[in-house]
């Protein structure tokens, strides 16, 4: 059974979607874009035999607060309202985190901040910022792919994606990055729902105009990659970590995520031949079995 709840955490109130009881060990499901909580709504009750899993609104999403200005949207502070939102659920105690998408750029900068505090890391076709970030520079699929986010970076962004009934961002979900026969009625409804909130589809591509990533036209020269600069040892995964990754996922291509694993303590890769950058929902059960297995694991023999 999912319960809802309003939580507060780094000021803000955030809408969470709950399974398992409060005292369990915490794991916590970060959202990527333009999903919402509900995208984790056929994951949570796997795990509330022995878990609380917890899958809030982001910063900007659904019901949670909209703080004003493009800047309060950089990720630095995203990590900081989900890691606060861990200790107010889990304090004085490790959890997992499992993240798709925009949600495992999040979960990468609270890995990054607060290495200790989290038990294992789960990402599903998202991406660390180095390896992307190369990514977007050096291989011409990759930016042709990523275009989109200088769109979603446009005055008008919002306003184009919510006209006609929010059709251009159904189109991301059904044919943009991958297929979406899994996209139901209900969930539609939820979805549009969750995008028509006041202020959500602002608050949702603000995300993408606060990034620093650099995201060059096709054909355009780079100078320099603003990654070359960045201290391996400050964006190191230092607890164990797991990505599942959809192959035929059409908006990150494996480019995306070349050398991840030396910058890993510890990492797992699952390449799933038939998903896409939807996994979540074209293979629940597998998603289901990997994360779950994953965590079981790493509950079972903590890391030192």
């Amino acid at each position: 059974m999912i319960a809802t709840r309003r939580i507060a955490a780094n000021g803000l109130e955030f809408e969470t979607l709950l399974a398992g009881g409060d005292g369990a060990p915490l794991v916590l499901f970060l959202h990527g874009f333009p999903e919402f909580a509900g995208a984790w709504r056929d994951i949570l009750p796997a795990f509330g035999d022995r878990y609380f899993a917890v899958a809030p609104n982001q910063r900007g999403y659904g019901r949670s607060s909209k703080p004003a200005g493009i800047d309060t949207y950089r990720v630095p502070h995203l990590a900081k309202d989900m890691l606060d939102l861990a200790a107010s659920l889990a304090p004085g105690r490790l959890f997992h985190l499992v993240a798709h998408d925009w949600g495992a750029s999040v979960g990468y900068m609270m890995a990054f901040l607060a290495p200790a505090r989290l038990a294992s890391f789960t990402v599903l076709n998202g991406v660390h910022p180095v390896p992307f970030q190369r990514a977007l520079i050096d291989d011409p699929a990759q930016r042709a792919a990523s275009q989109y986010i200088r769109f979603l970076r446009r005055d008008d962004a919002a306003a184009r994606l919510l006209a006609d009934d929010c059709r251009r961002v159904f189109d991301i979900l059904t044919t943009g990055f991958g297929g979406g026969a899994w996209l139901t009625p209900e969930k539609r409804a939820g979805y549009l729902e969750a995008w028509t909130q006041p202020g959500a589809m602002e608050a949702m591509v603000a995300w993408y105009k606060a990034t620093t990533l650099v995201v060059p036209e096709p054909g355009e020269s780079v100078a320099q990659n603003p990654i070359s600069a960045v201290d391996p040892a400050k964006v190191r995964v230092a607890m164990p970590h797991q990505v599942i990754w959809g192959m035929q996922d059409k908006a990150l291509l494996p480019s995306a995520r070349a050398g991840l694993a030396d910058l890993c303590a510890s990492l797992e890769v699952h390449e799933v031949a038939d998903a896409d950058h939807w996994i979540i929902h074209q293979k629940p059960d597998l998603v289901r079995s990997l994360v779950r297995s994953f965590v079981d694991r790493n509950e079972a023999h903590p890391r030192a």
